[in-house]
């Protein structure tokens, strides 16, 4: 099969070849996916996961691409819950090879049926920024309605998935980002935006639950505008910093099929839109993502026509 392979990690996506690769075989409680549509991350590159196993041995050359939306094509010994032939989406585990390719196995508990009348380019689009949202929001932050949410990079994959689903649950959403993020980021919902180019963040005053996906400096800052009892909220990795009266929690996000139901039934139903820019082949994927030129939103490599 065809499938895009990095073996360098200083490299990171200037690493990246297109080359063929055997196909996976369906290991006990595995699925085959044909991949019609992959998500890809840029920060997989920086990942351990990405580069060794769990045993923290070699396993390049490696396959990125961790969101998937395809068609079940074989099942492992013991797979229960999916059907050859059944389209699918979801995530796949991080130290397996990913969806840059023509196939890839996964255990099925990480996928959830995709409903046919979802396209295989949205399905792609969801897992990792819907659930991180989702979870962020839900399980970590524990968001209740009337509270004001802070959500950084708020026109961002992350961000404007965050927005729409705080909205929906009756919270009050301010969102950060740069000068040119102002307009997408009010078209996704937000109701007030800090422009973190011109303006001073703690102009934004105080909030219930920070969503994190800067780090740095802007973290630190944030925690200084969480209320008491309330969360401070991150993805980019272990912080000590603490909000003076509240939690900080750092997670990774995981796999939920009951969670990836509840998020693509939104799309379904027109609660939730995915922000989805450039779309490429698998053909001309590394180029696209190599690019220098600011992203848009999510790209989306499409694998299968």
């Amino acid at each position: 099969m065809k499938a895009i392979v990095v073996t360098d990690q200083a490299a990171g996506t200037a690493g990246m070849t297109l080359a063929e690769r055997p196909e996976p075989p369906a290991a006990i409680n595995d699925v085959v996916v044909q991949v019609h549509a992959s998500g890809f991350v840029p920060t997989e590159m920086e990942w351990p996961s990405t580069w060794i196993d769990r045993a923290g041995r070699d396993r390049t050359p490696s396959i990125p691409g961790h969101e998937v939306a395809g068609v079940v094509t074989a099942l492992g010994y013991g797979t229960t819950g999916l059907s050859v032939g059944q389209r699918v989406f979801g995530i796949t585990d991080w130290h397996r090879d990913g969806t840059l390719a023509e196939y890839v196995a996964v255990e099925a508990r990480n996928l959830a049926p995709l409903p046919g009348d979802v396209d295989f380019t949205v399905g792609a689009s969801l897992p990792i920024s819907g659930l991180t949202a989702w979870q962020g929001l839900f399980e970590h932050g524990r968001l209740q309605a009337g509270q004001t949410v802070l959500v950084h990079g708020a026109a961002g994959a992350v961000g404007t998935m965050v927005t729409q689903l705080a909205r929906e649950a009756g919270a009050y959403v301010i969102g950060t980002g740069r000068t040119a993020d102002r307009q997408k980021t009010l078209d996704f919902g937000a109701q007030e935006f800090v422009d973190l180019e011109n303006d001073a963040l703690e102009d934004a005053g105080s909030v219930d639950l920070v969503f994190d996906v800067i780090g740095g400096d802007i973290q630190r800052r944030s925690a200084g505008l969480v209320r008491a009892g309330g969360t401070l909220v991150s993805v980019v990795g272990p912080t000590d910093v603490r909000p003076t009266d509240g939690l900080a929690v750092d997670f990774v996000v995981e796999s939920d099929r009951a969670q990836l139901g509840e998020i693509v039934q939104r799309v379904r139903d027109g609660r939730l839109r995915t922000n989805i820019g450039d779309i490429v082949t698998l053909d001309n994927a590394v180029a696209a993502l190599n690019s220098t030129e600011r992203r848009k939103g999510k790209t989306i490599t499409h694998v299968r026509p």
